[in-house]
């Protein structure tokens, strides 16, 4: 019955927060405009452009008002922004702020209230409340490997463009048309905010903050050399390709000799839930003191923060960079 109960709850919740987000969601023209010119924005914040737009200066975090205004005082809300748009949302900062908090105040009344356990819950009620932060992660770092596998073919064919006689601008409008998602995205969004007379310069550093890459940074950079001092560009192109190329073949030897690694890792931080089900299985009362005992929650909670703390440690360590 607490079980139903707190079901119940959980989905209430969620559907006034539905009703918040709806109401919250609606796109205006004035905030289709905000988005065009946020590349003018960022090169006016660089000090590289003469231009003033006043009018556009206030970024747009939510389309209430007063969230609007409570949020723009917070320093995060701006990195929560670039996350969100890293990921390739388009959802507003203030919707994962709501979505957080419903989150965290559902699996805390969920376990903490129903099931009277008070710091457990609270622990639960955390965990829950990453829940939309972890899924912006997740999106944006996928969504960032995705670009990098095929950062490579988007050179080779801005490559050609050049060897062929075409501007390098055009070669921009080949890429964001032939080329798959998120490249096409990106490169169209450069070539747009030069085309509507932003400075080549500056749409290139946007892209690179767009899409914090270090393969990126370096295209960027040896294009903005190259555009100072001259050379081949075609050639630049085709040697910055193979780099990328021959760190990625590195990456994925390195991803086959440590499987087993990561295999391990997977099997020792899932192994105290599945041991904990399966003894909860075959001889309830046993498991039962945890939740009877005045200690029970503590050291449940002492438990669940230890698993957390060593299941990031442990998964880091497997991670290996290159």
């Amino acid at each position: 019955m607490a079980l139903m109960v707190g079901v119940v709850t959980f989905l209430a919740a969620a559907v006034v927060f539905l009703a918040v987000w709806m109401f919250a969601g609606n796109e205006t023209s004035q905030d289709v405009i905000r988005q065009r010119l946020e590349a003018v924005r960022k090169a006016d914040r660089r000090g590289e452009t003469s231009l003033d737009f006043k009018l556009i200066r206030e970024e747009v975090l939510s389309s209430v008002p007063l969230l609007h205004r409570l949020m723009m005082k917070l320093s995060w809300s701006g990195k929560l922004r670039d996350l969100i748009a890293e990921a390739g949302m388009k959802t507003m900062p203030a919707k994962i702020l709501l979505l957080t908090g419903v989150c965290g105040v559902g699996g805390y009344v969920l376990v903490g209230v129903y099931f009277r356990l008070g710091l457990v819950g609270i622990i639960v009620g955390l965990l829950c409340a990453t829940i939309p932060l972890d899924f912006i992660l997740f999106k944006r770092n996928r969504r960032l490997r995705a670009f990098e596998e095929r950062f490579p073919e988007a050179l080779d064919l801005l490559a050609r463009a050049v060897r062929a006689g075409h501007p390098f601008t055009t070669g921009l409008e080949m890429i964001s048309k032939e080329s798959p998602e998120p490249i096409a995205g990106e490169f169209r969004t450069t070539f747009e905010e030069q085309n509507f007379g932003l400075p080549l310069r500056d749409a290139l550093i946007n892209l690179a903050e767009r899409v914090p890459l270090v393969d990126v940074r370096f295209f960027v950079t040896a294009l903005l050399v190259q555009k100072e001092t001259g050379g081949n560009l075609a050639e630049i192109l085709d040697e910055l390709g193979r780099v990328i190329r021959d760190r990625f073949r590195i990456y994925r030897e390195v991803q086959i000799k440590t499987a087993q690694g990561r295999l391990t890792a997977m099997i020792m931080i899932a192994m105290p839930m599945v041991m904990m089900g399966i003894l909860e299985l075959m001889n309830p009362t046993y498991m039962a003191i945890l939740f009877r005992d005045p200690l029970g929650p503590i050291v449940l909670g002492v438990t669940a923060v230890l698993q957390v703390v060593g299941s990031f440690i442990l998964w880091r360590i497997v991670q290996i960079k290159v």
